[in-house]
């Protein structure tokens, strides 16, 4: 008899098809007619990830938006329905190695993913209380701290301590590691509704690592960190896959630079199918050959594996930084926005914010402005800001440095903006004495910004209907009615046709393969935007509809935090493109003559600009732009100004400065803002 060789594996899956709901019933989630999609998932799928290898596993999953890399994960974990049942079975979990407490996939595999409203997506019950409730700097009994909440400590009253041993408690050591190489040392007594969306990120995955789990799924782990964090975590990972303590699964956009320690990859086509498995370097071989392929005209393009997705897949994360070229080497339709160069003199409007010595502080800590400086012969404490018409600005900074804490600011969620020296729109929030103005109120300020951020994201209610996410641009709340009127409602229909292949689930991709261009087809019914809720999209297609949200009526300021994060390259590219002309222009892909090969994209005008039925146009003069992001390429290439924030209490100054072109054109310009080593 042949005796086994080890362990069995943790997850097995044999020639499993899986399901979201039960083949033949309509979709649980909704109470109205509509019976949602619900195709099969990765058909026919094979997978095991052993307890024990003699060379390392390490995987992760690589797909464009919508090709399903959060579905694969949570399939995985052992969620949605396997066909047939046996397909999918974690025998490892079931031997006498692994601790009683980990018996279950459920506890045994965590997710820890960032949208807020899957497994791993919160800080607790206390994360979803009101946005200005974070900065307020009375503390409640419910206000956990950063480490209660490290320690699981997050009841009033529990029964028993909730750790990463049998015994409830965590293992001291760990714990001082864990906390040093992700910077949450000094954070510990914070609440956890204090933390920055950057912090917030690197707590979910310390908890997840201090439960000690058999496997740890990390849905795009860099996303939303700052260079600094990244080259932190990057190493701690790579230790803990070292030892297979926990085995780690990532995900990851295709062009995310993938950690140089992956083994392993998975990349998947748009039909929520697998497009190759199998060793990096054999996987990587097969795509690179396939996109030259394309491009030299020897293969024809499958629609299920767009070229435009593999352009920058392919660069490797070292502790170092960024190496590598993506795989379409010098192909790529992460092509310029067509926008007007802003570094060209032009007459700016009035003031719009001013910050003269902003200064946030919650008792002895300081969120903002800890610094002093001379200017113009006089000694200021705290940031000096103005951001006027027509500005593009790009804010900057270490995860904790005060981004979001500005962005509270002038949108009036912050409680201290009646006390600090701030106006917005050239008015104070406070009345002033013989102006003859009332105050201006909170809902004066929120009618004339334009806001997506992770908060929104998270506060979002996922129960509204995608029209009504969009048309709760024209209401005070997400949920009150918006005041609309006939150009309003056409703005609404126009985006949704517009973005109808993003945001419409049951959408079927008809278009020339790779193209990633508007659906401009012949129906224009929008029905299916009040047939789904904001909760049953894909993260990505909910970060589209909230940038979409922020600025389909055109506001006077525009800001966007971080809010082109979880999209891949095109779609991202989408967004800017309609963000700088709306309707009125499109990418269009050229071919080679004679080799059929794709040379690259260029800004044209639309069939809407051309038939004269353009609704939505792009940016103004009139407006001003302010993007927060910690990735290059997610900045806008009109964004000229730029405002730096140092590192937090380091008594350092902001830094500005102003661009002498699109910030993803030059990797200097980065390491001009970020400073040496922290590059590109």
């Amino acid at each position: 008899m042949r005796l086994p060789s080890g362990p069995p594996p943790i997850i097995r899956i044999a020639n499993g098809t899986f399901y979201r709901n039960q083949p033949g019933t309509v979709s649980a989630l909704t109470s109205h007619a509509h019976a949602h999609a619900n195709p099969a998932l990765f058909k026919d799928l094979t997978f095991e990830l052993p307890a024990r290898s003699p060379t390392p596993q390490n995987w992760c999953v690589v797909g464009p938006s919508l090709s399903g890399k959060t579905t694969l994960l949570q399939i995985l974990r052992g969620q949605h329905l396997a066909f047939p049942p046996t397909a999918r079975s974690f025998p490892y979990l079931s031997t006498e190695d692994v601790p009683y407490r980990l018996r279950t996939p459920a506890r045994a595999i965590q997710y820890v993913g960032f949208d807020s409203q899957t497994g791993g997506g919160s800080l607790g019950p206390a994360a979803s209380t009101y946005l200005s409730a974070r900065y307020e700097s009375r503390r409640e009994i419910t206000d956990f701290s950063l480490h209660d909440f490290l320690l699981g400590n997050m009841e009033l009253n529990p029964s028993k301590p909730v750790g990463g041993s049998d015994d409830g408690t965590v293992d001291g050591k760990l714990f001082k590691r864990v906390t040093a190489d992700l910077r949450l040392e000094s954070l510990l007594d914070l609440p956890v509704t204090f933390l920055s969306n950057g912090q917030g990120r690197r707590a979910r995955i310390a908890r997840a690592l201090l439960t000690t789990p058999e496997v740890l799924l990390l849905d795009e782990p860099f996303m939303g960190l700052d260079p600094p964090t990244v080259a932190g975590l990057s190493p701690l990972l790579h230790s803990l896959a070292e030892k297979a303590s926990p085995r780690l699964v990532l995900g990851a956009r295709p062009q995310d630079p993938m950690p140089g320690w992956i083994t392993h990859l998975i990349y998947l086509r748009t039909d929520t199918q697998i497009g190759a498995m199998g060793t990096k370097d054999v996987v990587m071989e097969g795509l690179r050959t396939y996109v030259r392929g394309v491009r030299n005209g020897k293969l024809p393009e499958d629609e299920t594996l767009p070229v435009h997705a593999l352009s920058e897949m392919g660069r490797v994360l070292t502790k170092d930084g960024v190496s590598g070229e993506g795989l379409a080497e010098d192909f790529s339709i992460s092509v310029t926005q067509g926008i007007a160069d802003s570094a060209t003199s032009k007459e700016l409007g009035e003031p719009l914010v001013e910050m003269n010595g902003c200064k946030v502080q919650y008792g002895p800590r300081i969120a903002l402005g800890n610094w002093t400086e001379e200017k113009d012969g006089k000694t200021v404490t705290g940031l000096q800001w103005t951001v006027r018409r027509g500005e593009r600005w790009g804010v900057f900074g270490p995860n904790g440095s005060g981004k979001t804490t500005i962005v509270s600011l002038l949108c009036s969620d912050h409680p201290q903006t009646y006390s600090l020296p701030i106006k917005l729109f050239g008015r104070s929030r406070l009345p002033e004495p013989g102006s003859g103005e009332r105050p201006l109120t909170f809902w004066d300020i929120q009618s004339r910004i334009g806001h997506s951020s992770p908060e929104i994201h998270q506060h979002m209610p996922r129960s509204l209907t995608l029209r009504k996410v969009l048309e709760s641009a024209w209401a005070d709340t997400f949920r009150s009615k918006p005041k609309l009127d006939d150009a309003a409602t056409d703005q609404v229909e126009a985006t949704l046709r517009w973005f109808e292949q993003e945001l419409n689930p049951a959408y079927r991709k008809q278009a020339t393969a790779g193209t990633p261009v508007p659906s401009e087809t012949a129906d224009d019914s929008v029905a299916w935007a009040k047939d789904y809720m904001f909760g049953e999209l894909s993260f990505s297609a909910q970060r589209i509809l909230l940038f979409l949200r922020a600025i389909i009526k055109h506001p006077d300021v525009v800001v966007l935090d971080e809010a082109f994060g979880g999209m891949d390259d095109a779609v991202r590219d989408k967004c800017m493109l309609f963000l700088a002309h709306g309707e009125e222009k499109v990418y269009s892909l050229e071919t080679k003559q004679g080799d059929g090969g794709l040379a690259g994209a260029t800004v044209v005008d639309s069939s809407a600009a051309k038939a004269g039925r353009v609704k939505v146009t792009g940016l103004s003069e009139r407006q001003a732009l302010i993007c927060i992001s910690h990735v290059k390429e997610e900045v806008p290439d009109c964004v000229r100004e730029w405002l730096c924030l140092p590192e937090a209490n380091t008594g350092l100054p902001a830094r500005f400065g102003r661009l002498d072109g699109p910030l993803r054109g030059k990797a200097k310009r980065w390491t001009e803002i970020w400073g040496a080593g922290q590059g590109a």
